[in-house]
């Protein structure tokens, strides 16, 4: 088989590395050419340095201003001209749209990844409305949708997005079982939970804070950490002074962001994620690898790592005391049984989540669209 030039194209280039590196290995151990086409941060050097070309693309993440998006259509043609891939990766919103447009008019095929489509689909407004009819057209174009869960992949083909020959589920980017070994659980002394998130609003921050409000208020004694990034200018960001507020009151511990958080899951007796809804979470991924207990919201994506009972337990959506309620009946369990439910976590993994999984079906994927 010849060898090819692959583009792989993401809103960061600390998502390629992060979330991608084992698929882009994987290509260049076979012999294949990877491109990353992204935003130029930290990581972009770290990419040249696994042997990757890297294309620096100037794009706006967080806005969704019509002009800028038309430039941004342009600026992916021109670099998809310069950098004459035989075939394109896509991630994250704007690259799969708009970068499936301008690779049509270069007839280069691509391979588009929806990770997840956020609260904007569960809405009726018209940010939802043009994003859906965004996607309609786009995805007109692509060789191949992959989606991380069945219940996105289900919207798109009711509302009718596209065609369902054309589609895939896999489950996310897959984890590196090897990087995420198993560890037993800690049992501390204090229980503690552990919340692995962007500090915004849809991914249950709330109902995370008021949950714990609730179990103090009835004398619970425990620890509630809460690592990841502030993003005050999201626009369902959390301002600094309401997160300063919940350290300054040990209503949390703010662990704040990190590049490696292993050892924070280490730490923790169990993890959670209270989001609206999900593709398929990479933390819980991680905690689930890593060997523990896991409580999330009863979501697309969050359902289809934690199996209530098994290696965690489902709480209600937007339901701070039901959270608070799995939260007590995750700490009543004994040591055995924290222990079995952090085995079955990494058990799940292995068997539907690994890395492996994934980058099988890039290659299957890639070589059947080129030959």
């Amino acid at each position: 088989m010849r060898h090819m030039r692959v583009a792989i194209v993401i809103n960061t280039s600390w998502n390629i590395y992060n979330f991608r590196l084992g698929l882009v290995k994987s290509l260049i151990e076979r012999g294949d050419e990877v491109i990353a086409i992204a935003p130029k941060d930290g990581f972009s050097e770290l990419l040249i340095q696994e042997g990757c070309a890297f294309i620096p693309l100037e794009m706006d993440t967080k806005g969704s201003n019509p002009v800028k998006d038309v430039f941004l259509i342009y600026r992916l043609y021109k670099t998809y001209k310069k950098a004459k891939p035989d075939i394109i990766l896509q991630y994250t919103i704007k690259p799969n749209i708009y970068g499936s447009i301008a690779a049509r008019f270069l007839k280069i095929p691509t391979i588009c990844n929806v990770s997840g489509l956020g609260t904007v689909f569960l809405k009726d407004n018209l940010l939802s409305k043009i994003s859906q009819a965004l996607y309609k057209f786009a995805f007109q174009f692509p060789a191949k949708v992959f989606f991380q869960n069945g219940d996105d992949k289900k919207l798109f083909l009711e509302r009718r997005l596209m065609l369902a020959d054309l589609t895939e589920t896999i489950p996310g980017s897959g984890i590196n079982l090897e990087k995420f070994p198993r560890v037993p659980t800690p049992h501390n002394q204090s229980f503690t939970f552990l919340l692995i998130s962007r500090i915004i609003s849809d991914k249950g921050i709330y109902e995370f804070i008021d949950a714990i409000k609730i179990l103090k208020e009835k004398g619970v004694k425990a620890r509630f950490q809460l690592l990841g990034a502030k993003d005050p200018e999201h626009k369902r960001g959390i301002s600094l002074e309401e997160i300063d507020r919940w350290i300054q009151d040990e209503t949390i511990e703010y662990l704040g962001i990190t590049n490696n958080v292993q050892p924070y899951i280490a730490k923790a007796d169990c993890v959670v994620l209270p989001s609206y809804r999900e593709g398929m979470p990479r933390t819980l991924l991680e905690a689930g690898s890593t060997g523990r207990p896991i409580i999330a919201t009863d979501v697309p994506g969050c359902n289809h790592i934690v199996e209530d009972g098994y290696n965690g337990f489902l709480c209600t959506v937007k339901n701070a005391e039901d959270l608070a309620a799995k939260m007590s009946k995750m700490m009543m369990l004994d040591k055995a049984a924290l222990e079995i439910m952090g085995e079955n976590s990494r058990t799940k993994v292995e068997s539907a989540f690994s890395e492996k999984i994934i980058i099988n079906k890039y290659q299957e994927a890639i070589n059947s669209i080129l030959n």
